[in-house]
């Protein structure tokens, strides 16, 4: 029981280094760049960046989802198509970051992509658990 239990550690070590920290590359990158630079020459946060998180997670997901065969096929296809919809409302906010200022509410569109980046990360580690628990439990049956 002790190394099932460790095994869940470490694939949830690495869920969160593959996964969520190579995500997070381009909104640590800017606060790193913000933190070194002086005056507003960077903003601290900008839409695209929090879009390229989401979209790491939602592609991961599909990916997770469809290499694993042993899973409900009906919860594989409601969390696919989800992934689908974030993948494209993602898509519809950068192409509104394209038009500037002067066509879009630019803050708007910033706490809408943190918001949908936070669902995201819930979606996305609920994806992992059930994920990764179906395995454990499978694999615990056939030990």
């Amino acid at each position: 029981a002790k190394s099932s239990i460790e095994s869940m550690e470490s694939k949830k070590i690495k869920w969160l280094i593959y996964t969520v920290v190579v995500g997070l590359i381009p909104i640590l990158s800017r606060l790193l760049v913000w933190g070194v630079t002086k005056g507003n020459v960077v903003e601290i946060f900008v839409p695209s960046d929090f879009i390229s998180f989401g979209l790491v997670l939602h592609i991961s997901n599909i990916n997770e989802i469809e290499h694993f065969d042993n899973i409900d096929r009906n919860w594989k296809t409601v969390q696919n198509g989800t992934s689908i919809c974030f993948i494209a409302f993602y898509s519809i906010l950068y192409s509104l970051t394209l038009f500037g200022d002067k066509f879009i509410d630019q803050s708007a569109i910033k706490f809408c992509t943190i918001g949908l980046a936070i669902i995201s990360f819930s979606l996305s580690y609920s994806v992992y658990d059930r994920v990764s628990n179906h395995r454990t439990e499978t694999q615990g049956v056939s030990a």
